[in-house]
């Protein structure tokens, strides 16, 4: 099974190595805990982000207003010392204000490129659903490919990258749904939930006074970031937690509550956020257990459920829950 772009699952290139997955621990742990300087309480939602960010994925943060969405993708951009570019999404914002235009050069003769915003290593697209759907599709190909083509000219994308976007629930104000496709390209998503009271009143105690990103310092870079997913692509993947995969999504294709399952795509991204998962956990190889914790992240996001079933009340949670109750369990997931 190949990985993204083509690459080898693990299979065909060399293993990682213990001391190369114990100093994937160690810098992921300097940058998880620079997070939760500011983002207290949401210790998985930040493992979340920290997984994404490492399997070269994209992350979708939905919540309502003011519970830390931009906070969360502002803080883990700062506590890396990497290009960052933030995009604000408005229902005037165009195309070419995302990826870049073409403008003719009055000295030159001749047309010149300018880069947008997505020419950085992370990119926050803050309120994506409040542009327009032609606007939101300027992210499509960028995210999937990881380059922009203006007037038949393709340039190409900083490494590493990604996209970490915030949005509000669909029925609020002045939003539009993001396209299947958009949401198909966002490895995950997570929810930010209000803060238990304890983190709330810490919060008061040290945020009222001052801005908590004046505070943060980068504590790792866009070249070891690189290296850390390197390492993250050397995980090894059984071949029975490769099926245990598809057995998951082949089930949500199948669910007689879903209208739309999860892709190919959906599959492909679950496999890598476990690797990521795996290395962060100190581990050479992903288990069954992997796929489980991250499927509601990975998956829920991706399905749409039938009329009867939202009349109901189901969610695409407890539709992901049901599922993993019963999909069979690879037995031996190591060799």
């Amino acid at each position: 099974m190949n990985d993204h772009d083509g690459r080898p699952g693990g299979s065909g290139q060399h293993a990682a190595t213990p001391d190369e997955v114990a100093d994937l621990v160690h810098a992921a742990a300097r940058i998880r805990e620079s997070v939760e300087t500011v983002i207290e309480g949401k210790s998985e939602v930040v493992r979340v982000a920290l997984v994404v960010l490492l399997a070269e994925g994209h992350l979708l943060i939905e919540d309502v207003p003011g519970v830390g969405k931009t906070m969360l993708a502002k803080t883990l951009a700062r506590s890396l010392d990497c290009s960052v570019r933030r995009i604000q999404f408005t229902p005037d914002l165009l195309p070419g204000d995302v990826t870049g235009v073409s403008v003719f050069n009055q000295e030159s003769r001749d047309f010149e490129f300018r880069p947008g915003a997505v020419f950085a290593n992370i990119v926050l697209g803050d309120e994506i659903n409040r542009a327009s759907p032609k606007t939101q599709s300027a992210l499509l190909e960028c995210m999937e490919e990881r380059q922009v083509t203006v007037d038949a000219t393709t340039y190409e994308l900083a490494s590493p990258f990604m996209v970490m976007a915030t949005q509000n629930p669909v029925e609020m104000e002045g939003t539009y749904p993001l396209p299947e496709a958009q949401r198909d390209r966002f490895m995950a998503r997570v929810s930010m939930g209000y803060p238990d009271p304890r983190a709330e009143i810490d919060m008061l105690a040290e945020h009222a006074a001052a801005n908590p990103l004046d505070h943060i310092t980068p504590v790792a870079d866009a070249a070891l970031v690189s290296r850390l997913v390197e390492v993250v692509r050397t995980i090894h993947v059984a071949d029975s937690v490769r099926q245990y995969a598809v057995d998951i999504a082949n089930a949500t294709r199948t669910h007689s509550d879903v209208r739309l399952g999860a892709s190919p795509r959906a599959t492909l991204h679950l496999v890598r956020a476990a690797k990521a998962s795996a290395a962060l956990d100190d581990r050479d190889h992903v288990l069954p257990d992997d796929l489980q914790a991250l499927a509601p992240s990975v998956l829920s996001h991706r399905l749409i459920l039938t009329a009867d079933a939202q009349i109901a009340g189901r969610t695409t949670e407890s539709v992901v829950s049901d599922i993993l109750g019963r999909v069979a369990v690879p037995a031996h997931a190591r060799v």
